[in-house]
């Protein structure tokens, strides 16, 4: 039965109006604060702290990664990356080079210093060895080249600038001065050549005997075992080499020598650049002309072979690499061309190749002492067994220079 068929009234269970407005009112609110919560965008703490790097990488993105301006960027950055290295090489690559150098010489410096020990000879001055007692530093020793047939030269030079017997012990002992004529042996060792020379060094005891066969085209290996040989035998500041048609003023040209002695390597003579003479048959000719270039073409700076010095290390330098050292005809050439490349210093001093009279006694009586005198046209004084004592007399400084000089 019906609620109707009882008579009955339903219970009034329906919301009002009212309170349905209230409760969607409410709803509404409640969403609309809990949406504000959810989507509320937290503060970027942690941007706040990016390091200027990061910062920068931000910015990078923030350009959209734009693949053109970061292709340039990066270009740029490479470029700048590999000029700096570039000039870092540069520079390591030339201080190695200077590194080198030095070493090279401090080296062939050593190497002498330990031949002379074993030889008996001299120790370099400043070396932490202990030096033999009674050897002593000599400040320079004078080669004089010469030859089996050239006595009478010698005997000439002995009678002018080459003080003989007591002065010559003298000269060394006092002044540091060593001179000696240099020459090696004959092909047929033993020889009448050799014992000629033995006889004559007997009674003069002024000859250098080299372990070398002597011939006009060996001169440039005959240079090499001079100063190989001389800077085992004796600890001077310099090595020099000297022609036998030359007359020299031995004082002046201690005084000359002296005013470089604080340098370590020095090469001084004149300096020239000839020409290279590639035709057969001529004098001086270079058979391995075609090393220097073109036909026409000049020899580098070198000093002219009739009077030249050199420092202890570079002697020291020739002594160690004598077995590698390249032998050009020309003994002068072979010198300049052996210092190429070295951190040597050229000193090109025109009073080591006056004239003979009248030029070096014009420039004597202009107060100017010429160092050596010889005539061009000849190499060396022509015809100078006959000439030197005109040359000694109108030029040479006179024998109190040498004895009041002090070096």
């Amino acid at each position: 039965m019906t609620w109707k068929a009882r008579g009955e009234h339903p219970s009034k269970r329906v919301i009002s109006q009212k309170w349905t407005l209230f409760l969607c009112l409410a709803s509404f609110c409640a969403g609309m604060f809990f949406t504000n919560r959810m989507w509320t965008i937290p503060e970027p703490k942690e941007l706040a702290r990016l390091t200027p790097t990061e910062a920068q990488k931000l910015n990078i993105v923030s350009e959209g990664c734009n693949s053109r301006i970061l292709r340039e960027k990066e270009v740029k950055r490479e470029s700048k990356d590999i000029i700096g290295e570039v000039s870092k090489t540069h520079n390591a690559i030339q201080t190695l080079d200077k590194t080198i150098s030095n070493l090279e010489m401090e080296l062939a410096a050593a190497r002498a210093t330990q031949e002379s020990l074993r030889s008996g000879a001299p120790v370099s001055e400043g070396s932490e060895m202990v030096q033999p007692s009674g050897k002593r530093r000599y400040l320079m020793v004078v080669g004089i080249n010469t030859a089996f047939s050239s006595r009478k030269r010698r005997d000439s030079i002995r009678a002018t600038w080459m003080p003989q017997g007591e002065k010559r012990k003298k000269l060394e002992e006092e002044k540091g001065i060593i001179i000696r004529f240099v020459i090696g042996h004959s092909a047929t060792s033993g020889g009448i050549l050799d014992r000629a020379i033995e006889a004559e060094d007997q009674k003069h005891g002024d000859i250098l005997k080299l372990d070398h066969v002597e011939g006009y085209l060996e001169l440039s290996a005959k240079t090499k075992t001079y100063f190989t040989t001389a800077v085992n035998l004796w600890d001077a500041d310099f090595y020099v080499k000297v022609d036998d048609d030359v007359h020299v003023n031995i004082a002046t040209l201690g005084e000359t020598l002296v005013r470089h002695r604080s340098k370590p390597r020095i090469y001084i003579g004149c300096m020239k650049s000839g020409p290279v003479l590639n035709q057969k048959g001529v004098r001086y000719h270079e058979p391995e002309y075609w090393k220097f270039g073109e036909a026409g073409n000049k020899y580098f700076r070198h000093a002219t072979g009739q009077l030249y010095a050199i420092s202890k290390d570079l002697a020291s330098y020739i002594s160690i690499n004598q077995h590698v050292l390249h032998k050009y005809a020309n003994e002068d050439v072979s010198l300049g061309a052996w210092f190429l490349g070295l951190d040597v210093e050229h000193i090109d001093d025109r009073r080591l190749c006056c004239g003979t009279p009248p030029d070096c006694e014009w420039k004597a009586q202009a107060g100017n002492v010429c160092v050596a005198s010889f005539d061009w046209s000849c190499s060396g004084i022509c015809r100078s067994a006959e000439r030197i004592k005109e040359v000694h007399r109108r030029c040479g400084e006179g024998e109190k220079a040498l004895w009041s000089a002090s070096f």
